[in-house]
């Protein structure tokens, strides 16, 4: 486990080093922001449902961040309760504020990945074009975290993980749902 420690250590140094960059860090503050809480993701889930059109995918965004919500947050966060990478290593320097919670997994991650997993797996295959630009809008928001300095690798890919499968989780009830009431 150390080992792996100090690779992760190894790759945001290297991200705060080489990468950072002025012209990028309010860019990657703000998609970090859109995270907080899940803020922007139950945001849209709300949006979706006011519609009767997207109704359906609202509900299921908000069903998909609540067990995200249960997992990440209320389960694994204070299971693992692994410090954050500024508290284990003194050279890595946050961008954004130091945070009060744990490092794995990863929130943002979790959530971004559940409402978009909902709109990409939910959608018919002809229809994924707004489910691909929020898989694409997911993986912003965990390079995001690398990139501020508040999560390590492995906190942002069991976060996209455990949001994904959540997503799947939901979708996969709903249809299997709406099979049994076609019958």
């Amino acid at each position: 486990m150390k080992a792996l420690t100090y690779l992760e250590h190894e790759i945001l140094f290297f991200i705060q080093e080489s990468i950072r960059a002025d012209w990028l860090d309010g860019f990657m503050k703000a998609v970090t922001f859109l995270g907080n809480g899940g803020w922007f993701f139950i945001v849209l889930g709300i949006a979706l449902v006011l519609y009767p059109k997207t109704r359906v995918y609202g509900f299921l965004i908000l069903a998909a961040l609540a067990v995200d919500a249960v997992i990440l947050n209320l389960g694994l966060k204070n299971l693992v309760q692994r410090a954050r990478p500024y508290d284990q290593f003194s050279d890595l320097i946050p961008l954004v504020g130091r945070l009060g919670d744990y490092s794995f997994p990863s929130g943002h991650s979790g959530c971004a990945f559940a409402a978009a997993g909902v709109l990409y797996l939910g959608s018919p295959k002809g229809k994924r074009g707004f489910g691909c630009g929020m898989l694409g809008l997911a993986v912003l928001m965990g390079l995001s975290r690398l990139y501020v300095g508040v999560h390590f690798p492995t906190d942002v890919l069991a976060g996209a993980l455990i949001g994904f499968l959540s997503a799947f989780f939901v979708v996969f009830l709903y249809h299997r749902q709406e099979k049994k009431e076609q019958k």
